[in-house]
């Protein structure tokens, strides 16, 4: 075995880890030892991912509480004597629970006030958290769509986005300052701990509420026949909720994917942008002849779309589609109904289709391309906020920003707001299938 990752090796089993983590070590074979220790685990601009288990190229306990003490010690640095406070969240995953808990020991340990969720939640949840409590930073623990091996961990700045330079570099290299589990502080801060759960559901709630545009059309259309799965994550915490506060009466769950389960047991990936790990909802939406299916990932910030077509068959919209009907119905709609504002803007990236910038152009909104990420949608709202009407920002990536209360995507928010442009069209006798054919005919 190469030097450096017997160097590596040594160094956690004659060091200050637990016994559990010293047995795993010994029990891998010499290809299983060599990757989980050939290098350390990268902390990116995004943070960390990576399959779960022990070594240096792997989330655990260890590699998730140097990365914190790295984080930590940058947010003192930067904000000096004033009091510094993060909240802390995490979805369905396997040890997701157990990461988040470190997180927060390490960060209370360091002096710093930490908000933790007291059980999973979203992620756009933690991102409105932020720019409610006031915090200055925040962390959730979750691989998104990624397959039940991985884990990872998205680091969140003061304003509810992912961080973005400077601050994006200048963590990365505070966590690669942390070079043994010693430079650590483990524990000793649980009294700045807190627990918080249904207050801030119930602000996220109404927030997200606030968001319709035609609540009168959803009283008329409330039967609308919903299918909903939340692919065993974090969705079902809050969706069907937030479906209910909507009015609408007549939501399905896919009850075989609706209990959390880091093991994802009915997909072998938990992305609704694949049609098999959305086959169970297109079943029951057939089943039921519903009028919309939509699926969330495991940390409900990505969203999925079916509909039927002329032939009656069901189809999953693409990223593109599902975020021109989303982008289209805010436009028209409020200004249809006439509260469309002069300085609104909305904000697509370079990755994602130019049909929305038609439709902007056509409605005289301001439309801006950022980079790929939501961060960058995030960063530009900061920079605009004091002039600009920020109104719903996507990309291809099956995601969605709606209003200016959360800077991540939010697939909570974006099945509620497609349930209603859904029980809007059919007000007009239509489908969202119709409308897709008519914004083409429309817009090219």
């Amino acid at each position: 075995m190469d030097h450096s990752i017997q160097d590596k090796v040594s160094v956690w089993l004659s060091g200050n880890y637990d016994e559990a983590t010293k047995n795993a070590i010994n029990s891998l074979q010499p290809d299983e030892l060599a990757d989980s220790f050939y290098r350390s685990l990268e902390f990116g601009t995004g943070g960390l991912r990576g399959i779960m288990g022990v070594g240096t190229n792997r989330m655990n306990k260890y590699t998730v509480g140097m990365a914190t003490q790295g984080f930590a010690n940058y947010l003192k640095k930067t904000y000096g004597n004033d009091p510094v406070s993060v909240v802390i969240g995490h979805d369905s995953r396997n040890n997701s629970r157990f990461f988040a808990e470190t997180t927060a020991g390490v960060f209370a340990a360091n002096g710093i006030q930490v908000y933790l969720f007291e059980a999973l939640r979203p992620t756009p949840e933690l991102s409105y958290a932020i720019r409610q409590l006031g915090c200055k930073a925040g962390v959730v623990c979750t691989a998104s769509h990624n397959p039940k091996e991985y884990n990872g961990y998205k680091a969140y700045w003061n304003d509810g986005g992912q961080l973005v330079p400077p601050h994006d570099k200048n963590v990365i290299k505070e966590v690669e300052a942390i070079t043994s589990v010693d430079e650590v502080n483990w524990s000793g801060g649980e009294a700045n701990i807190t627990l918080i759960g249904p207050d801030m559901d119930e602000a996220y709630i109404n927030m997200v509420k606030s968001l319709s545009v035609y609540p009168e059309v959803i009283q008329a259309q409330h039967d609308l026949s919903i299918v909903y799965t939340p692919i065993h994550g974090t969705g079902i915490t809050l969706v069907p909720e937030v479906l209910s506060r909507f009015g609408f009466t007549n939501v399905h769950i896919v009850e075989a994917q609706a209990t959390p389960d880091g093991n994802f047991p009915t997909v072998g990936y938990p992305n609704p942008e694949e049609s098999e790990t959305m086959a169970m909802g297109l079943a029951m939406a057939k089943s039921l002849d519903a009028d919309i299916l939509l699926g969330t990932d495991p940390d409900a910030d990505r969203v999925g779309i079916g509909v039927k077509n002329h032939k009656g068959e069901w189809v999953l919209m693409n990223g593109n589609q599902t975020a021109v009907l989303a982008f289209a119905y805010l436009i028209e709609a409020r200004k249809a109904k006439g509260i469309a504002k002069p300085n609104d803007m909305v904000i697509s990236t370079i990755v994602t289709t130019a049909m929305i910038n038609e439709v902007a152009k056509q409605n005289g909104v301001a439309c801006y391309n950022v980079l790929t990420g939501f961060k960058w949608i995030a960063e530009l709202i900061k920079e605009k906020e004091a002039n600009e009407n920020y109104v719903i920002g996507g990309e291809e990536s099956f995601g969605l920003m709606i209003g200016n209360e959360i800077r991540d995507k939010d697939a909570v928010s974006a099945v509620a707001l497609l349930c209603e442009m859904a029980a809007y069209e059919k007000a007009k006798g239509k489908s969202l299938f119709d409308k897709m054919l008519e914004l083409y005919m429309q817009y090219g």
